[in-house]
């Protein structure tokens, strides 16, 4: 009879990074929690015309989640020992993918920088993860993550979370799209927006509230309201 682990195929062994592993542990405890998602359509005409010399489609991202976040702290949270705390400063996260792997850094206090201030630090948070350089400090603290999948084509996905954050958001490619504009037919920039929550932390009406105000202010050229 012949061994059956002749059938196997031949492979080779990939060890995981450091950072991997600690990607891997977190993801186990992100499964554990009662995950739900809400998703949005955004017309990014309005923001697509913000951009400028240095000033991405993911910073004006940013900013405006950031602005949103100060108006919803219910969002800007942790979640932890069966008590939620909500934040004042808005430590925004962003996943940035590596040749070592999928890295967070985030904008410490990005309440308090503005739009230019975002892309900048953002700028200098990638270059770092991308030549290997991030630091510790570099990661930690954040309390709101967004995952731009967007440059991939990818349409629509919904994020993991990142624990012990109570959201995160999933932002999908920008494509043209033919709408109805007070009944007649518009082509459009649109993008699906989806936020991915802790339901032991923020409700439905919650994370619905805080999309449907992230999608006005970017529909707004970056005013509340």
């Amino acid at each position: 009879m012949t061994d059956t682990l002749e059938l196997e195929p031949q492979g080779r062994e990939k060890p995981l990074s450091k950072t991997a592993r600690v990607m891997a542990r977190h993801m186990a405890t992100a499964w554990s929690a009662p995950m739900f998602g809400v998703t949005v359509e955004v017309d990014m005409g309005p923001a697509l015309a913000r951009r400028a010399q240095g000033v991405t489609l993911t910073d004006i991202l940013l900013a405006d989640c950031t602005a949103t976040l100060a108006e919803h702290p219910a969002i800007n949270a942790h979640f932890r020992d069966n008590t939620v705390v909500e934040y004042d400063t808005v430590n925004i996260g962003l996943a940035v993918a590596a040749e070592k792997g999928l890295t967070v850094p985030v904008i410490h206090g990005a309440e308090a920088l503005g739009l230019e201030g975002i892309a900048e630090r953002r700028r200098a948070l990638v270059d770092k993860v991308r030549a290997g350089r991030i630091a510790i400090a570099d990661v930690m603290g954040g309390t709101f993550t967004v995952s731009n999948l967007g440059m991939f084509g990818v349409t629509r996905f919904t994020a993991i979370l990142n624990p012990p954050q109570v959201a995160i958001l999933a932002v999908g490619a920008t494509v043209r799209r033919q709408v109805w504009n007070d009944g007649a037919p518009d082509w459009r920039q649109i993008s699906e927006l989806t936020l991915t929550s802790d339901h032991r932390a923020v409700d439905g009406a919650a994370a619905a509230g805080f999309l449907a105000a992230l999608r006005r202010r970017l529909e707004n050229g970056g005013a509340g309201g």
